[in-house]
């Protein structure tokens, strides 16, 4: 009987004997589990660990980030990007506030020393310390609405970056010389892009069933609307003449779908070839 352990990490070291092996983890930063997978003794060693596992002390702001990454807002209520992006803020206030008492939150000077610590980190990055502390608000703020705190001691905090994009547009030269020398699959990213003003999130989720010949309509992820767009000649021509490699619209060179990373990836290649610099696929809905 197969038994799917979730959460295994894996790595292949080089030994001394230049051979190599795979060492697995229940997760990272614990030691590595005995056997090979499949083994009891693989099992065994793994149940040992999820058994070691300490939840974490009461009363510290740690007991209410690991109740936040378990809620159902934070599991299906925001995307997988999102998500990964939280993980990486939440790793930094752990380390930083894991241990920091509940109670203290209500005290006023709280609030100063959150600033203080958002301050410290824009000496690196503004956008990244706002994103660090808007991540903390929203785990504070969903711990008030479930009454486990008082107060938000993070709400209204302003930002410290205020840049834009708005100068930032592909010009009609940059769209053309990206076209001729992007491959086919590229290209009709490209079009669907500049023809329907949508997220890459959403187009690269799109699916041919949402093309009627005419018109394609299609849900945002992010605004849970629903769009209806009429198809310019250009985009038709490109839509009934590219092959359905897949029931997703968009795929690589291999015929399948996209992954964010693989698309950005690859979009980023394309546009160096194309001599086109400091323009993302997002500038596209300019």
């Amino acid at each position: 009987m197969r038994v799917n352990l979730k959460g295994i990490n894996s790595k292949q070291k080089r030994l001394a004997d230049g051979s190599f092996k795979t060492y697995y983890w229940a997760w990272k930063g614990v030691p590595p589990l005995r056997g090979e997978p499949g083994t009891p003794e693989f099992v065994a060693s793994y149940n040992e660990a999820v058994a070691k596992k300490l939840a974490p002390p009461a009363g510290v702001l740690l007991a209410l980030i690991f109740r936040f990454q378990e809620s159902a807002e934070f599991q299906f209520g925001i995307s997988q990007r999102t998500r990964r992006d939280y993980i990486k803020k939440i790793k930094r206030i752990e380390r930083d506030f894991g241990d920091f008492p509940i109670k203290a939150l209500d005290d006023p000077r709280a609030r100063s020393v959150f600033l203080e610590w958002r301050d410290q980190l824009a000496q690196t990055s503004l956008r990244q310390a706002d994103y660090a502390y808007g991540t903390l608000a929203r785990i504070l703020s969903w711990a008030c609405n479930r009454g486990l705190i008082a107060k938000n001691p993070c709400a209204k905090g302003g930002k410290l970056y205020h840049g834009t994009r708005v100068n930032k547009i592909w010009d009609d030269e940059d769209i053309a010389r990206f076209l001729r020398t992007a491959p086919p699959y590229l290209r009709l990213a490209m079009l669907l892009a500049i023809n329907t003003g949508q997220r890459q999130g959403d187009l690269l989720r799109l699916p041919w069933s949402a093309y009627d010949g005419a018109e394609i309509k299609l849900r945002q992820k992010k605004t849970g609307a629903y769009v209806l767009i009429p198809v310019a000649d250009a985009l038709k021509g490109a839509l009934d003449t590219a092959p359905r490699r897949s029931p997703i619209m968009l795929t690589n060179s291999g015929g399948k779908p996209w992954s964010e990373s693989g698309f950005q990836g690859a979009w980023g290649k394309a546009t160096v070839r194309a001599g086109i610099r400091s323009l993302t696929f997002h500038d596209l809905r300019g």
